[in-house]
C-alpha cells in the first residue's frame, strides 16, 4: 500500500475515532510523510525538511508558515512541523552543514535527471575547494551545458548540504549564489577555508591553473595538491592548452581539464 493510501486511510480513521493529532503521529512513527525542524548553519538558523528517502529541502530565513508555503509550492507536497529532526538524521545534517555533506541521505526525486546529475557531481567537490560551472558540465558528460548547470544550481533545494557554493565562474570569480548572493557565498566559503579574495586575484591575473615544476602536474588552484606547491616551484597557467604545451599533465584528483570548459 502506498503512502497516499495509508494517509487517506489514517485520515478517515482519525475523523471517526481519534483526535486530529493521530494522523501526524502515526505517519511519523511509520516513517511516512514530510517533516521539518530547524538546525543551525554557517548562515544561522535554517529549516530542514525530510521524508522517507532523506533530506528534501533546506531554506534559510522567513517564518515556519512561509517555509511550509514555499515547500508546498516547490515540492507539491505538505510538510509538517516536528520538534526536532530524528537523532541519526540530525547528526548527519550537522556534519553536512559543517561541509561534510556527502554522507547525508538526500531525496532529489522531484528533480529532472539533468538536475540530479548536476547536484550529485557538485556533492563530490571537497570541502575547502572550488570548481567551475564548466567542470560540472564536463563531469556529467554535457560540456556544452554550462548555462544549464548554473540554472540547475540556482534551484538547488538543499544548499549547504549540496555545496553549490563551491561552484564558481570559469575565471574563478565567485558568481551568484541562490543561498543569498555573492557576499553570502563568500562567507560560506570562508568558513571552509577558501579565500575568495585570492580567487578573484587569480581571475584578474588570468590564472586558471597552478602547476608544479617538480611533478609536472597542473591543478585547479584550490586543489589540496596545488596548495602544497611551494612558491618557488609553482607555475601559473592561463589555460589547459598552455599547461599541456609546457609538458604538464592534469591532476587525477581535481581533474582540471574539465575546469577549462
Amino acid at each position: 500500500m502506498g503512502e497516499d493510501a495509508v494517509e487517506v486511510g489514517l485520515r478517515e480513521l482519525g475523523r471517526r475515532r481519534a483526535p486530529e493529532t493521530l494522523l501526524p503521529g502515526v505517519l511519523r512513527e511509520l516513517g511516512l510523510g514530510y517533516w521539518y525542524a530547524t538546525a543551525e548553519s554557517p548562515l544561522g538558523t535554517v529549516f530542514v525538511a525530510h521524508g522517507p528517502a532523506g533530506v528534501v529541502a533546506l531554506r534559510r530565513g522567513g517564518s515556519a508558515a512561509e517555509f511550509e508555503a514555499w515547500f508546498r509550492a516547490h515540492q507539491g507536497r505538505t510538510v509538517r512541523p516536528a520538534e526536532r529532526l530524528p537523532a541519526r538524521l540530525a547528526a548527519a545534517v550537522a556534519r553536512g552543514l559543517r561541509g561534510e555533506g556527502r554522507g547525508v541521505a538526500v531525496d532529489l526525486g522531484a528533480l529532472t535527471d539533468f538536475q540530479r546529475a548536476v547536484l550529485e557531481a557538485t556533492r563530490t567537490i571537497p570541502r575547502g575547494e572550488v570548481r567551475t560551472y564548466g567542470w560540472v558540465a564536463r563531469e556529467i558528460g554535457r560540456p556544452a551545458a554550462v548555462r544549464a548547470v548554473g540554472t540547475a544550481l540556482g534551484h538547488n533545494p538543499i544548499p549547504l548540504v549540496i555545496p553549490c557554493h563551491r561552484v564558481v565562474q570559469g575565471d574563478w570569480r565567485l558568481g551568484n549564489y541562490s543561498g543569498g548572493g555573492p557576499e553570502v557565498k563568500r562567507l560560506v566559503l570562508a568558513t571552509e577555508g577558501v579565500d575568495a579574495d585570492e580567487l578573484e586575484a587569480l581571475a584578474r591575473a588570468g590564472v586558471r591553473f597552478h602547476g608544479s615544476d617538480t611533478t609536472r602536474i597542473f591543478c585547479v588552484p584550490s586543489c589540496r595538491d596545488a596548495r602544497r606547491i611551494t612558491p618557488a616551484h609553482r607555475i601559473a597557467f592561463g589555460s589547459e592548452r598552455e599547461a599541456r604545451a609546457a609538458g604538464y599533465r592534469p591532476c587525477r584528483v581535481c581533474r582540471p581539464a574539465a575546469a577549462a570548459a
